[in-house]
């Protein structure tokens, strides 16, 4: 029989998608990646056995997800339409751990179990095409007659699958990094979210606010109030103490790849935190040329990672710009969170470009007699007339007649 490498997660979807490869003639290999999501491995890897898998590997991903994926999208702090990427940024991820099998098991096939008009077929897919274009693919939701929950579910019983049916009405995706929420009542974009909907979120105006200081080497946070932290235990904390104050939380109706809107859930304590510490060093630190064109790559990174490109040349080389950007983004930033907010109230660094002597409008200490430093004597205020002149000249130029025409 021919060997299938399946991206399996363990719902209803992937486990009678053991189950029709099977009787199509496949040996299929199911892959369960930890990416951080709370899941009983165990338990779903006896699922997939119980629906025809010959093989079932569980992938523990979670130190390669941080390192290079959640800490490369953090120093470029990718976005796309105004929320930061969980599910989207472990899907190649995943693709990849399904290719490295592939390899090892010698198969010649790969499949993942998502519907024809979500992103995340694009995702696998495309990845797949840049890692190995030699393999495969098979698409079992885009070909099976199932056109309903309830016909799977009868399939699945009928075929003796060891499922919970009383799943809940959304489809949630988590991983160490997020939390994403669709389908249900929140099909409606008039309905609220009920309390209950959200994971790890929640909300109560009388917590007092909690401060938090982060410590940033290099573009990469290291310690939280001066104790020395690795990522993922900095990533679970700030998940959890965030969520007590329902940081990270949106409510959006974005643009999916294949062309329509949906409307989605998202929870991310810890990614709101973090990039709004490693973009307040930013401002702190980088010059406003870099900090411009940054501000445009985060968008074109996020864009990526969104539509399944991350193993495209372009993304490597935006790698290769933004790491050099990091060597001075080195400092601490000082957060308070309060009921729904995350504020930055101190930030400090070595190399920061902010000096006291040149914004302030007081005298020097000592007052009007004291000698200035070198900084408040090198900016001459009287300047800023030809400055000013210079910059306006082509607009007085080109407008002057038409201006006067017009008094």
């Amino acid at each position: 029989m021919k060997k299938i490498i399946l991206a399996y997660s363990g719902g209803l979807d992937t486990s009678i998608c053991v189950k029709w490869l099977t009787e199509k003639g496949y040996d299929v290999i199911a892959v369960l990646a930890d990416l951080g999501q709370k899941a009983n491995f165990e338990l779903l890897k006896k699922r997939a056995i119980s629906a025809g898998a010959k093989k079932v590997y569980i992938s523990d991903l979670k130190k390669e997800f941080i390192e290079d994926f959640i800490l490369p999208t953090l120093k470029v702090e990718g976005v796309y339409e105004d929320y930061l990427l969980a599910t989207a940024l472990g899907r190649p991820l995943i693709a990849k751990e399904i290719v490295k099998i592939a390899h090892q098991e010698k198969a010649s096939y790969v499949a993942h179990g998502c519907t024809g008009k979500g992103n995340d077929q694009v995702r696998f897919e495309l990845s797949w095409k840049i890692l190995d274009p030699c393999l495969e693919v098979i698409a079992p939701l885009r070909e099976w007659k199932f056109k309903t929950r309830e016909e799977e579910i009868e399939y699945a019983k009928k075929n003796g699958i060891a499922l919970d049916f009383k799943k809940s009405v959304y489809s949630i995706d988590e991983n160490l990094w997020g939390v994403s929420i669709e389908c249900g009542d929140l099909e409606d974009p008039w309905n609220e979210p009920s309390a209950n909907v959200w994971q790890i979120t929640s909300l109560n105006y009388a917590l007092k606010p909690a401060y938090l200081e982060i410590y940033f080497d290099k573009g990469i946070p290291v310690k939280l109030n001066n104790k020395k932290i690795t990522t993922q235990e900095l990533i679970i904390k700030l998940n959890k103490i965030g969520g007590k104050y329902a940081v990270g939380r949106k409510d959006l109706i974005e643009d999916r790849i294949v062309g329509i809107k949906s409307r989605e859930l998202y929870e991310a304590p810890a990614a709101e935190i973090l990039y709004k510490a490693h973009h307040c060093l930013e401002t702190l630190t980088l010059d406003k040329q870099t900090l411009d064109f940054k501000h445009l790559i985060s968008l074109k990174y996020g864009g990526l990672i969104y539509n399944g490109l991350w193993f495209c040349e372009f993304k490597k080389a935006l790698d290769k710009f933004v790491d050099s950007t990091q060597e001075k983004i080195c400092g601490t930033v000082r957060i308070k969170l309060s009921a729904g907010n995350c504020e930055i109230v101190g930030k400090k660094s070595k190399y920061s470009l902010y000096k006291k002597e040149l914004a302030t409008y007081h005298r020097p200490i000592g007052g009007k007699d004291s000698k200035p430093d070198c900084c408040q004597a090198s900016f001459d205020q009287k300047a800023a007339e030809g400055f000013i002149k210079i910059l306006g000249t082509p607009y007085e130029k080109s407008n002057i007649k038409n201006q006067i025409s017009k008094i």
